[in-house]
Parts: structure tokens; C-alpha cells; sequence
């Protein structure tokens, strides 16, 4: 879990938008795409290894991996969530 006055100043590092914590089902489905080696970051890149979170842009269109703890807001490492929201 990210502490609470973090998230509250974390931004988007393309638009700046708001970031909101997600965990749950949605990780689920994407750390099966991960494991199955078919899930691409921003950069082209397949993603290397399982998340344990995310922090979702409110446009819902990228999350941006959080691994360790530690969130990844590098435009290239986000995800396009479009295909795991429910």
C-alpha cells in the first residue's frame, strides 16, 4: 500500500491527472496476461514480472505498476488498462 499524502501529490507523469491505488481483481487479470508473456507496456515492451498494484490515471487509460512497494511513473512502463477494467 502507498501511504495516503504520497498518492495525494503523485501525478501522471504525461498529464499530470490525478493517480488513484488499484489492487485486487483487475491486478489479478493483469499479472495472468503478464505470466502468460502477452502483455506490452507503453514502451512495446512485454512486462517483466508481476505487479502487486497499481496506480490508475483517472482517465482509466494507464496504470503505472507499483513493484516493492515502489511505483513506477515512467510514461513508457504503463500499462493500458483499457482491456482490464471492468
Amino acid at each position: 500500500m502507498i501511504d495516503h499524502e504520497l498518492l495525494r501529490i503523485l501525478r501522471c507523469p504525461e498529464t499530470r491527472e490525478e493517480l488513484d491505488y488499484l489492487e485486487g481483481a483487475a491486478i489479478d487479470r493483469i499479472n495472468a496476461a503478464i505470466g502468460e508473456g502477452t502483455l506490452k507496456n507503453r514502451g512495446g515492451q512485454a512486462v517483466a514480472g508481476p505487479i502487486e498494484a497499481g496506480l490508475l490515471r483517472r482517465d482509466r487509460k494507464y496504470l503505472y505498476p507499483v513493484t516493492a512497494g515502489v511505483p513506477i511513473l515512467l510514461i513508457d512502463e504503463g500499462i493500458p488498462f483499457e482491456s482490464f477494467a471492468e
